[in-house]
């Protein structure tokens, strides 16, 4: 179920949508980046496993831990100055401490299990994390009249990327978009089956957060890479905003239509 959350202006109305956004699209390019991982391990590819691993420990420092010192200085101290915040923020300082803990683990892994295990425990520990923010601090905070989230957020793109704008609106990502195709509908893979690449199975994601979560799953995608995407319906509005937001970047395949779930292998074209 996607949480409600009631805000004292529009403003951090706003503000609140486009961190939870973001938050979506770090989950999905960490999703795509541990099953990377898992599947190279999977397959007894000890090198692709580690060179997976790297790429992980690479964008985690980054991108997440970027995004962590971030909401540290800004949404965590406002947090913290208000009583009933305090014991909820250093149980989130706590966590941070944990995923980075879990990023050392990863780095530091000599065997494609070890680093799959890592990468597992370092996706799951990370979505639990994003869930509190989502539902414990943003509403703690955007409910506070002596508040400003969007004051807060003010020039900060490691918590909301590049799409948020205070004074209009952040980038949808719902299924509004007139239905479309991506880049081409032929696969360049070589892999009838997708079964090379990892899986993201949007189904289990909240509606209002899906597209959030496969751009950023898309985004972690190398030229020659891929991913199969699993989704609980003929996803032409999602592809046409892919091929609206990256041109020609990816060629798709279907690899399943219905009649419970599509599937579809994504693989990057061009960067």
């Amino acid at each position: 179920m996607d949480a409600l959350v009631i805000a004292s202006t529009e403003a951090d109305a706003r503000a609140a949508s486009a961190v939870e956004q973001h938050h979506a699209q770090l989950a999905g390019t960490l999703a795509l980046r541990a099953e990377s991982v898992r599947t190279a391990a999977a397959r007894g590819d000890e090198q692709g496993a580690r060179q997976a691993a790297a790429d992980l420990v690479a964008w985690c420092e980054q991108e997440l831990v970027p995004h962590a010192v971030a909401e540290e200085s800004t949404l965590y101290a406002a947090a913290r100055s208000r009583p009933e915040g305090r014991l909820l923020v250093d149980g989130m300082l706590t966590e941070h401490a944990v995923i980075l803990d879990l990023v050392r683990e990863v780095s530091a892994a000599t065997t494609a299990s070890t680093a799959a295990a890592g990468a597992r425990a370092l996706q799951v520990v990370f979505d639990n994390h994003l869930a509190k923010e989502n539902t414990l601090v943003l509403p703690l905070l955007v409910a506070d009249p002596d508040i400003s989230v969007a004051d807060l957020l003010e020039g900060m793109h490691q918590l909301i990327g590049g799409d948020y704008h205070p004074e209009g609106h952040a980038e949808h990502s719902g299924d509004t978009s007139p239905a479309g195709h991506a880049s081409g509908h032929a696969c360049a893979c070589g892999e009838e089956d997708g079964a090379a690449y990892p899986e993201l199975d949007a189904r289990a994601v909240p509606h209002a957060i899906r597209h959030a979560t496969i751009f950023g799953a898309l985004d972690g995608i190398r030229v020659g890479g891929g991913l199969v995407l699993v989704a609980p319906h003929d996803p032409q509005p999602l592809l046409a905003q892919i091929e609206r937001r990256t041109p020609g970047a990816f060629s798709v395949e279907y690899l399943q239509r219905g009649p419970d779930a599509w599937r579809l292998a994504f693989v990057r074209q061009a960067g």
